[in-house]
């Protein structure tokens, strides 16, 4: 979980390479409407994103083996009907201070998400709360490194 250009998929993809099990990359679940209303430079509402999230809520309830799915994850209502899938549903936050972001979002040719949105995101977040299951990691950490914490907090 986290803002655009923290890292999700990069990490996502390692993460379910190194667990076995599959990927799912949340952005290409987005509606075209989400999308488009993206490119323009809207930020999304609640209401755009309860399909797209009810969505790889059910995605994820299909895995029977688990998966690993990047997906913002930015407020704790929208983690807790990711949690309804059932099963053990856990955050890796991936965090980073705002120049560090605003630098990898405009580095992303070709994305529809633009570097304008970034404040309203991180406006939006809502840190993993104590009692959710996940870990918070610093983004300034190499991918391995990362994709290492995040296998040590899941295995026993």
């Amino acid at each position: 979980m986290g803002v655009s250009g923290c890292g999700k998929t990069s990490i996502g993809e390692k993460l379910a390479a190194a667990l076995g099990v599959p990927f799912i990359e949340g952005d290409a679940f987005h509606s075209q409407a989400n999308i488009a209303k993206m490119t323009a430079g809207t930020a999304l509402t609640d209401e755009d994103r309860r399909e797209w999230l009810l969505i790889l809520r059910d995605k994820l309830a299909a895995r029977e083996g688990g998966a690993v799915l990047s997906c913002s994850s930015l407020k704790r209502a929208y983690r807790d009907l990711l949690r309804s899938a059932g099963g053990d549903v856990r955050f890796a936050h991936l965090a980073g201070d705002r120049a560090l972001l605003l630098e990898r979002v405009s580095n992303r040719p070709g994305h529809y998400m633009p570097p304008s949105l970034l404040d309203s995101q991180l406006s939006t977040l809502e840190p993993l709360q104590p009692d959710e299951t996940g870990i918070t990691l610093d983004i300034r950490d190499t991918q391995e490194q990362l994709v290492a914490h995040i296998l040590a907090s899941v295995r026993p």
